[in-house]
């Protein structure tokens, strides 16, 4: 199954995009926030369905890396869930 961002809150410092089907249907969401002071970007997302871990999985990974190579200072912390189970992203799969 195809997903895809559609950007619903959008500012420097926080962004929030829902995860949707190639069919414009909701399954999820991306959030992240950005604190300067203290280096550090939050990033937290949620997937309802259990099947498409490695597609959501696929779709997230370079937009971390995205937002890691914009500010390379930052520690990025992560919290991900597909169907209520966490996501693991390995070391690797945040920074290239």
């Amino acid at each position: 199954m195809q997903l895809y961002f559609s950007p619903e809150f959008v500012k420097e410092d926080a962004q929030v995009l829902n995860v949707v089907t190639d069919l414009n249907k909701p399954v999820g969401y991306l959030a992240f926030l950005l604190e300067q002071d203290k280096k550090k970007m939050y990033v937290y997302g949620q997937l309802a369905e259990e099947g498409v871990s490695e597609d959501f999985k696929d779709l997230v990974t370079p937009y971390i890396q995205g937002l890691t190579k914009l500010k390379p200072e930052l520690e990025v912390m992560s919290y991900l869930t597909v169907g209520g189970k966490q996501l693991e992203l390995k070391p690797d799969d945040k920074e290239e």
